[in-house]
């Protein structure tokens, strides 16, 4: 679009970059969204997985997906519409959702720990998890928002009442400055660093015991998924933190494709954290099954007594199966 002899207009491929960006949200959230549903609707009819901290953990990981693109639409397509808001409102928005961002890594991280914990400490994990868990929550995304609340106050100590008040017809990205930068490297890496150490505990552990010998396909099948969700998740942050913003074709190429590499991995977590997991299948294939059931028998519902335990008796003996699964 550009040549080396033209000058360059940032404005406009910011523009064109935040177009593409609202388009990919715009998947991202619906996909996202959808199977959060799901996953939320399995959680909320059983007492059983509502008590259980790594279902707690995943709702609040999902959400966090759900509402990061959910914000990634609107900040984007007030960019690419040009909408001329106010600075403070584009700050409000873009601090939403870097926390909402910030939230899916911390949560992953926590999940990642509470397996760790589960696996090599089973006994003692499940009585100090319980006891703390909501503390560990609340601790997290009040450490979050004051870290996002600080830094924005900072930045906005800089800018005088009536610039921060004053129209933008392209919402800037703030948090720029070098201890803004800092920071957010130290909140990137902290959970990373958790993540990393709580995932070779736990193949060290696995390897100890023998579960990821040459038979087990699947255990050394779902190590590899994770590990390309998390790379994933981190290379094409750290090269697009690394880039910058520059005009030119290839640049511009470039970071649309480690966006949509980024925006991939969050689409895809809903099915790698929670409709890969067994007893999530399970009930989901119950609940299917339940209703595929009660809608066939609907018209027959009048019929003898016998009839009835006849026709319902299929579904309590799948149930009775030693894995709990339906099968």
């Amino acid at each position: 679009m550009n040549t080396s002899s033209e000058p360059c207009n940032i404005s406009d491929w910011l523009r064109l970059e935040a177009t593409v960006k609202a388009s990919v949200f715009v998947v991202a959230f619906s996909f996202a969204t959808s199977t959060t549903a799901i996953i939320m609707a399995i959680v909320l009819h059983d007492l059983k997985l509502q008590t259980e901290i790594r279902y707690i953990l995943l709702c609040h990981h999902l959400l966090c997906i759900s509402s990061y693109c959910g914000l990634g639409i609107v900040f984007q397509g007030m960019r690419a519409l040009q909408a001329n808001s106010p600075l403070l409102i584009c700050w409000v928005v873009f601090g939403i959702q870097l926390s909402a961002g910030e939230g899916i890594l911390f949560t992953l991280a926590l999940m990642t720990l509470n397996t760790y914990l589960a696996i090599c400490w089973p006994l003692r994990s499940l009585v100090l998890v319980d006891s703390v868990k909501y503390r560990i929550l609340a601790g997290m995304w009040t450490i979050i928002i004051l870290k996002n609340v600080s830094l924005f106050l900072i930045d906005g100590m800089r800018s005088s009442p009536v610039a921060i008040l004053k129209s933008e017809p392209v919402c800037p990205l703030t948090l720029n400055g070098t201890v803004s930068r800092v920071i957010g490297m130290v909140f990137f890496c902290l959970p990373l660093s958790v993540i990393f150490i709580s995932y070779s505990l736990i193949y060290q552990e696995g390897k100890r015991a023998g579960h990821f010998n040459r038979s087990n396909v699947k255990a050394r099948k779902t190590v590899l998924i994770h590990l390309v969700q998390m790379v994933l998740h981190v290379v094409p942050t750290l090269v697009i933190i690394g880039l910058g913003k520059a005009c030119g074709t290839f640049s511009f190429a470039l970071n649309m494709v480690l966006f949509a590499l980024f925006a991939l991995a969050q689409c895809f977590n809903p099915l790698i954290y929670g409709l890969q997991n067994r007893e999530l299948q399970s009930r989901l294939c119950h609940w299917l099954c339940c209703d595929h059931m009660v809608n066939s028998r609907a018209p027959i519902e009048t019929d003898t007594p016998a009839l009835r335990v006849h026709n319902s008796s299929p579904l309590r003996v799948h149930n009775s199966s030693p894995s709990g699964h339906i099968r």
